[in-house]
């Protein structure tokens, strides 16, 4: 059986929990102290969980922030662009202990997953703006987030006990060990990513196509999670690749499954850290709508 590549850092991370450990915590979690996520948190919750973060088992520690500013790389060296954090405000900060665990709410105020606290530790805003965003300009939404997101980081693993409510795409929802799964299925060993939050441009099929030419296969990844206001709903997106699917691409060659991550709109930084994510989906190649591609292994982006 034709194997997939190594996901990054050597294994798959899954941080949902099942059977005892999670009836304990489920009775747990009432009287925890909680934190209700935005839409960006709460999706970085369960890429975290399904190991579409491998090999992060939770939100980043001090250590880590400060390497990948400063050296693109977690602090054991593994390339990582982009930091995956969990801000608060001071006030909200004041009452949470390392080494305690805080439930972590959505919107509705349903409870998610647990954060098990190993560390708080200040924002550094204006050096990640420059080195993730390569701006400080607050009218870049990247940017803008940062900078009104709070000033605390809460760094430690996480539990998952639910996934978040998904409306959409539900045909569409897989995780990496899925994705592996299938590409196992379908004898596929070279699968190339391609990365989108637009409809398939004219230049986006001639690279796919390309791409064929060389791999057993092609994953089409559409980003679903939290978009900027302006940008081409999803459910428009979708609608256009499914019909591509239907009428152009060849069918054993091509499959689609929704990304529900947020979009930074950190160019060559997200660039970098989609192909890392596709890496643990499965794909040894990664294209995105920059046009950018390439093999993506431990040693380099």
């Amino acid at each position: 059986m034709k194997e997939t590549i190594t996901p990054h850092g050597g294994n798959l991370i899954n941080r949902e929990i099942a059977g005892d450990e999670k009836a304990h915590l489920d009775q747990m979690v009432k009287g925890l102290q909680k934190i209700r996520l935005d839409s960006r948190q709460i999706s970085d919750v369960e890429m975290i969980a399904v190991g579409a973060f491998s090999p992060l088992e939770g939100f980043i520690r001090k250590e880590d922030y400060h390497s990948i500013l400063h050296n693109m790389r977690l602090k054991d060296g593994l390339p990582w662009t982009i930091p995956i954090i969990l801000a608060v405000i001071k006030d909200e900060a004041k009452g949470l202990k390392e080494g305690e665990d805080i439930a972590l709410q959505d919107g509705e105020g349903e409870i998610l997953a647990v954060l098990h606290l190993e560390e708080k530790y200040l924002a550094e805003k204006d050096q990640e703006a420059l080195q993730v965003y390569g701006t400080q300009d607050a009218k870049h939404p990247g940017v803008a987030y940062l900078y009104q997101s709070g000033e605390v980081l809460l760094g430690g693993r996480i539990s998952l006990l639910r996934r978040p409510k998904h409306t959409q795409f539900e045909k569409y929802r897989f995780d990496p060990k899925d994705t592996r799964r299938i590409f196992r299925e379908r004898g596929w060993k070279r699968i190339a990513g391609f990365q989108t939050r637009n409809p398939v441009h004219r230049a986006h099929e001639y690279i796919q196509k390309c791409a064929l030419e060389t791999v057993d296969g092609l994953l089409l990844h559409p980003l679903v999670g939290e978009t900027k206001a302006d940008d081409i709903p999803a459910e428009v997106r979708m609608h256009c690749y499914e019909v591509l699917l239907e009428n152009y691409y060849p069918k054993d060659r091509v499959f689609m499954a929704v990304l529900p991550a947020a979009m930074r709109y950190a160019g060559p930084k997200e660039a970098i850290f989609h192909a890392i994510v596709r890496k643990n989906y499965g794909c040894a190649h990664s294209i995105s709508t920059a046009a950018i591609s390439g093999r993506v292994n431990s040693g380099g982006g």
